[in-house]
């Protein structure tokens, strides 16, 4: 009995929810090939990667806190990307949002003024959307491939960010180092569990899911987003405009990838220095694919991404394995993930393998 894949008459709307589970599992059969290539338990090495980081109230609370910029970014990314607006450069759009933040923050100081933090809110998104505004201008208006532009611009801002904190913004009083001073006590979020760093940028993203539900499931231009990525010719007949959905995509994927950024400068890190991000924007487009592009997916594919985090960590303290092995996780849940996709549109049938004829084609013929 040999399996071929058959098409499905309609794509089936079990495998869409089934394939992330069945590419986590997946994930975690090559984690016990790859951990017994290296030598090591591969019990003892998942149990460290998935179970260990989850088993103090502190561990629960740090999986929220690495969660929260992934939900945020994957959230605005997840608009773009169901109308074909394919923005890469949520890592860049979130360095501009710390950046813009950051900077009001430092010119506060130490002054206590209430309104400080809802500005450096706004200051955050303002600055994501102006990066993400240049891809869609330069799409809108010159054709420009969105991928290339979104994703060279991640490095134009890390180069900002590196000249800041090396430069201007260097706090004088940090022994030469390059990071910024601490933010006043104005400046950063406060904590909603009491000796954990858990703040209320956690709020911020659950907020996010509801909003973005809203926008997608809910709006007018939620429909007509959905309809531009599925059909665009028949969404221009309809009245549609491409370049609308293409403006919304990426200001909506950059307001929320600077808010993100405006989340960790002032919420665990308190500072600008030059990793404000070990590349939350790169995998926030895991997280988006991964939850289906569904905001409830989203948040739990976001929860899920974190423990990876979490996990490499763990994996380096108790097993000395290199921090690198969360790239490899995260690179194999995305690969088991494109290959479990062709279960949406085929389908495995076990049948008979064909016999060719010998010496002629498959009608005999010499």
């Amino acid at each position: 009995m040999w399996p071929r894949l058959e098409a499905r008459p309609e794509r089936s709307r079990l495998m869409i929810y089934l394939t992330p589970l069945i590419a986590a599992g997946l994930t975690g059969v090559a984690g016990v090939i790859l951990f017994a290539a290296l030598g090591h338990d591969p019990l003892r090495a998942l149990h460290a990667f998935f179970i260990a980081p989850l088993s103090t109230g502190f561990g629960w609370s740090e999986l929220i806190v690495k969660a929260t910029p992934l939900v945020l970014c994957a959230l605005g990314l997840a608009v773009g990307f169901r109308g074909n607006v394919w923005n890469i450069g949520a890592e860049g759009q979130l360095i501009l949002g710390a950046i813009c933040a950051g900077g009001l923050a430092l010119w506060a100081g130490d002054a206590k003024l209430p309104w400080l933090l809802p500005t450096m809110v706004l200051a955050g998104m303002i600055g994501g959307m102006a990066w993400a505004a240049i891809p869609a201008l330069l799409r809108v208006h010159f054709n420009a491939n969105e991928i290339l532009v979104s994703l060279m611009l991640t490095y134009v801002a890390e180069l900002l960010l590196g000249y800041l904190v090396h430069g201007p913004w260097r706090d004088p009083a940090g022994f030469n180092f390059p990071e910024s001073a601490l933010f006043g006590p104005s400046a950063q979020l406060p904590a909603l569990v009491e000796g954990t760093r858990l703040h209320v940028g956690a709020l911020f993203a659950l907020a996010g899911v509801g909003g973005i539900w809203l926008l997608l499931m809910r709006a007018f231009i939620g429909f007509q987003v959905k309809v531009i990525g599925l059909a665009p010719r028949a969404g221009g007949y309809a009245g549609f405009s491409q370049a609308r959905v293409i403006w919304l995509g990426l200001l909506c994927g950059g307001g929320m990838a600077g808010l993100a950024g405006m989340v960790e400068v002032a919420g665990p890190i308190g500072q600008l220095h030059p990793q404000i991000s070990p590349g939350y924007g790169f995998t926030a487009i895991i997280v988006a694919f991964l939850g289906r592009l569904h905001p409830l997916g989203i948040l739990l594919a976001g929860l899920f991404m974190a423990l990876t985090y979490l996990g490499g960590d763990t994996l380096q303290i108790e097993l000395g394995l290199p921090r690198a092995v969360t790239g490899v996780f995260q690179g194999m849940i995305l690969f088991f993930l494109l290959a479990a996709d062709v279960l949406i549109h085929h389908r495995f049938r076990f049948g008979r393998r064909p016999v060719q004829p010998r010496g002629g084609d498959r009608h005999g013929r010499a």
